[in-house]
């Protein structure tokens, strides 16, 4: 008998998650989107880093995900690595695509700034990856604050992370979770 037939399913998922995501559309099929399944000492390590930033009055809910990145089987990092803009000069950036490239970088807790267009792309392959979870019964919720500590921590190499936690549990983890 198998001890953990949740954790295993969980992973299973997770990779056929991440195809989701590679397989979504992307403008002018570039692809900038970086993905990751987190090992458990790194999930610890995001949480424990979710913590400490929650002492923010701003961020005091990245408390409340920890715990939640805690009690999920599986963790996966979606992200952009922005390198090139999509070259349609739509402006939402603040610039146009021969000057983005150019300008000072910015980092507070993403890095800015990037091609608009590359950050729907990613919206695209979170939206692929959730319906993934979704259509399999693994209950998840995208999260900018575990994103937030991951791109703290260098677990990922992206300008914008974001993070799913996965759970197969008896009763969904993130129900009725608390607003903080």
């Amino acid at each position: 008998m198998k001890l953990n037939p949740e954790k295993e399913a969980v992973e299973a998922v997770a990779k056929i998650m991440l195809i989701s995501a590679r397989t979504a559309p992307k403008a002018k099929g570039d692809d900038e989107i970086v993905t990751g399944i987190v090992t458990q000492e790194e999930k610890e390590a995001i949480a424990r880093e979710m913590e400490l930033l929650g002492e923010k009055e701003t961020h005091k809910f990245f408390k409340r995900d920890a715990q939640n990145v805690r009690d999920a089987e599986g963790l996966i990092l979606v992200g952009l690595n922005f390198k090139k803009p999509a070259g349609v000069n739509c402006g939402a950036c603040g610039y146009d695509c021969s000057s983005i490239l150019k300008q000072k970088t910015y980092e507070v807790e993403y890095s800015g700034p990037v091609c608009t267009i590359r950050a729907i792309d990613l919206g695209i392959a979170i939206g692929s990856l959730v319906s993934v979870a979704k259509e399999l019964g693994v209950d998840n919720r995208v999260m900018y604050s575990v994103g937030v500590a991951a791109k703290k921590l260098g677990v990922m190499e992206a300008q914008i992370i974001l993070g799913i936690p996965l759970s197969i549990k008896g009763k969904n983890i993130f129900f009725d979770r608390k607003p903080v």
